[in-house]
């Protein structure tokens, strides 16, 4: 499926026009560079609890989840105890599963224990080079090479829920890959 025009007469990548929370999120934020330790924390929890649910569920609870988790500030949630997991469990304002809890305590804890910067590791697995503009959905991979590197180092460094598929997903919400559509508004020459 090529992009498709919205109620608003602008062309977006298919989903971007499946509802509006969906529309300002393509627009204004999937595929732009994100920086910052804190900004590319939040983003790896987020791809982790979407996991198996639908992304706008993760996007309707996203304030909800920046207050929970202390703004995704690593250092503060790497002292994230057991009182702190029973008090999240009970939070409605987020997506109550345990795996999914402990993995963000343990990516924050991964997080303080790096060697270097957070975003300099994970964009280092920014493909290099020009990569053609996907045409269709069809054409948009669910993982890559980069994505499973990315997984594996990750993984090494002792954090969690970061699959190939969740690292892909990162890399496109973080514009380390730009897959908008080539009829889509957003996609650049």
């Amino acid at each position: 499926m090529t992009a498709t025009v919205g109620a608003d007469g602008v062309a977006r990548c298919p989903w971007g026009n499946s509802a509006p929370d969906y529309a300002e999120y393509h627009d204004t934020e999937w595929g732009v560079p994100v920086r910052g330790q804190d900004a590319l924390y939040e983003r790896l929890c987020l791809e982790a609890f979407q996991s198996g649910l639908s992304w706008i569920t993760i996007l309707r609870k996203r304030a909800g989840f920046r207050a929970a988790f202390a703004g995704f500030v690593p250092e503060k949630v790497a002292l994230f105890g057991d009182d702190d997991v029973e008090r999240l469990m009970a939070d409605a304002a987020i997506v109550r599963n345990r795996a999914k809890i402990l993995a963000a305590i343990t990516n924050a804890r991964a997080v303080v224990a790096l060697d270097q910067p957070l975003d300099e590791l994970l964009w280092s697995f920014a493909p290099a080079g020009e990569r053609p503009r996907p045409r269709t959905m069809a054409d948009v991979p669910a993982i890559t090479p980069e994505s499973t590197a990315m997984a594996k180092a990750l993984k090494k460094r002792g954090f969690a829920f970061v699959g190939p598929t969740t690292c892909y997903a990162l890399m496109q919400a973080t514009g380390m890959v730009d897959d908008h559509l080539a009829t889509c508004f957003r996609a650049t020459p």
